[in-house]
């Protein structure tokens, strides 16, 4: 079978390999999409510090099954999530399941970008596959884990009562962060972003105020329009430039919080008046991740029809097209979402 990997000089390939068997315990999905993230382009560019499998957010039908499988079928249109926690160590038992030591080593074989991946044990054991609902296309199945990452997000760091809330970068995250917390009772939501396609998605998506933030003035601006001047309650940083990350401390409110939501640049520094966030109560978390039960709600709210997340998809290619996918994903001039797509759709 083929999947893509990473090749040389920040490169993706297309390899072959045996398709994969069930062993006891676990699971192998035909694939019908997966979406291309910006941590796999991060990946690309040898910014990320974690291991070269490409391909977490995909979607499919069952194939195969090993023993004592029950919880799915054969057959079956699933998500997978691709990590898992231990539910047991002093992390997961302390509530941050996403920082468990164990959750970065379970993993879908070979990747999401592939004709067929094997899923762990672990993870059919700890409730990663979800069936889809027949109303859920593979489109918006490929959604579901970045969805859900901004839900975690949003849990952790308590969205207060009719919030306000500026997102700094819409790209597919930022736009499908901005429409959750909305989801959630978010009372004013705003954006800033470069490229015109994503800038005409946020507003699209019902985002009170969408600026460029090459205009001088125009984030400050469009926040204290929103917020009567007092500084938004939550300012989510959602790509990784550390100088939005300084930024989004001067836009929050006293007692406000900085979300530290896109993959930082590695080695970056923050450079930031610290005895000004000291004296205004300025929180910064960072989130990673997401859960099975967030991806489960947002599933629920895609099904009850509280998010609207299908058109965020502008590109669908075949598999054996992948290296396209992840140029146009890297473009955003011309791409929102781009979605890589597999025989089982």
């Amino acid at each position: 079978m083929k999947f893509a990997r990473l090749g040389e000089r920040g490169s993706v390939e297309l390899a072959e390999a045996p398709s994969p068997e069930a062993g006891p315990g676990e699971a192998v999905v035909t694939l019908a999409a997966c979406g291309v993230c910006g941590t796999d382009l991060e990946k690309l560019r040898g910014n990320y510090r974690s291991a070269g499998i490409l391909g977490h957010e995909p979607v499919g039908r069952v194939a195969r099954l090993g023993e004592e499988v029950a919880s799915v079928a054969v057959g079956d249109r699933v998500f997978v999530h691709h990590h898992v926690s231990c539910g047991t160590c002093e992390v997961c038992r302390r509530g941050d399941p996403t920082f468990c030591p164990t959750y970065s080593r379970t993993n879908i074989h070979p990747g999401g970008f592939a004709e067929e991946f094997r899923v762990p044990a672990e993870n059919v054991r700890r409730g990663a596959i979800l069936r889809l609902d027949p109303s859920v296309p593979w489109d918006v199945g490929a959604l579901l884990e970045p969805a859900g990452c901004a839900l975690t997000a949003l849990h952790r760091v308590g969205l207060p009562p009719k919030a306000t809330v500026f997102v700094l970068g819409l790209g597919p995250v930022g736009l499908l962060y901005a429409r959750i917390a909305r989801a959630l009772g978010a009372a004013w939501v705003g954006g800033s972003e470069v490229a015109p396609l994503r800038q005409d998605a946020g507003r699209r998506g019902g985002m009170d105020a969408v600026v460029d933030p090459r205009e001088p003035g125009a984030v400050r601006a469009a926040v204290d329009r929103g917020t009567d001047g007092g500084g938004v309650d939550l300012a989510v940083v959602a790509v990784g430039h550390p100088a939005l990350v300084r930024e989004a401390t001067t836009l929050v409110r006293r007692g406000g919080t900085v979300n530290l939501f896109g993959l930082p640049e590695s080695g970056s520094r923050l450079d930031a008046d610290l005895q000004d966030l000291y004296l205004r109560g300025v929180r910064i978390v960072p989130t990673y991740a997401t859960t099975e039960p967030d991806i489960a709600e947002v599933h629920r709210r895609v099904v009850a029809g509280e998010l609207r997340l299908g058109d965020l998809v502008t590109h669908r290619l075949p598999l054996a097209e992948a290296a396209e996918a992840f140029r146009l994903a890297g473009r955003p001039e011309d791409a929102v979402k781009v979605v890589v797509t597999g025989a089982a759709a």
